[in-house]
């Protein structure tokens, strides 16, 4: 059966559902199926805002929920209050989505909806992701992950249903470009957002800026290492960089990959 079928007939078993919207490509096909599934008055799509979200989160949440018509909150949210997050710790994720299915939970309630989903998908569970065990201990269901899709079919459905995301790079929030251990704070988390802005306007629409203190570290595919390092761009860049606070700017010679910094964490024997 498809699986778009299969989410569809997953959240027809509920009255009503809150939707975990951040914009990208899986919670957009949810919001997209969840529609489909319970009618646009029993869901809300409910976005949180904070300092750790890109420059371009915003609209294109807002250009989903405007092609599919769906209702729509802003949820202000304080990251750098939750206890521990500034510190970054390895479980930095986990305290994250804690306080947020928190906080989406006393939405849940008083708009009095049934369930809350969120948009992880089966290959989430490749990578090191602690937030998924909140959603988890939250009682969040993850209808994408249940039956099986992978980021590419996602992707698929996506273009079929005409979703103006289904091209868009993922975009995680800004605290993964930051080492565990190295403190999160609002200036850093300015810099990051606005040395990728750059790359993105200089024709590098996938990219990551690690923050190292005051080196940045430039990943972009290794297909686009050659464009990057020619002249004037790479002049360029190091300047604006450079006038945005960081001392050093250097390029991983390997490339973009997602969830990187994962890769300096002890390997479970």
């Amino acid at each position: 059966m498809d699986k778009a079928v299969r989410v569809q007939q997953m959240l027809s078993g509920y009255k009503s559902a809150l939707v975990a919207f951040s914009g990208g490509v899986d919670s957009s096909l949810l919001l997209a199926l969840a529609l489909r599934a319970l009618g646009r008055e029993n869901v809300l799509a409910v976005t949180a805002t904070g300092v750790v979200g890109s420059e371009d989160d915003a609209l294109w949440a807002d250009s989903v929920v405007v092609r599919l018509g769906a209702r729509h909150m802003l949820l202000p949210f304080d990251y750098l209050g939750i206890p521990g997050f500034v510190d970054n710790p390895p479980n930095r994720c986990y305290l994250c989505r804690r306080e947020l299915y928190r906080a989406l939970g006393e939405i849940k309630d008083k708009e009095g909806l049934q369930v809350i989903v969120d948009g992880v998908t089966a290959d989430d569970s490749g990578d090191y992701r602690p937030g998924i065990r909140a959603g988890v201990e939250a009682g969040v269901l993850s209808p994408l992950a249940e039956v099986g899709f992978i980021k590419e079919e996602v992707r698929a459905v996506c273009r079929e249903l005409g979703l103006p995301v289904a091209e868009r790079p993922a975009s995680p929030c800004l605290a993964s470009r930051f080492p565990y251990g190295e403190c999160i704070g609002e200036g850093a988390l300015r810099m990051v957002r606005e040395a990728e802005s750059l790359l993105k306007r200089r024709g590098f629409p996938v990219c990551r800026v690690r923050h190292h203190g005051s080196v940045a570290r430039i990943e972009v595919p290794v297909t686009d290492l050659q464009k990057l390092f020619a002249q004037p761009l790479r002049g360029e860049v190091d300047a604006a960089l450079r006038a945005l606070g960081y001392g050093y700017v250097c390029v991983d010679l390997a490339g973009f990959r997602s969830g990187s910094l994962n890769e300096a964490l002890p390997r479970e024997s």
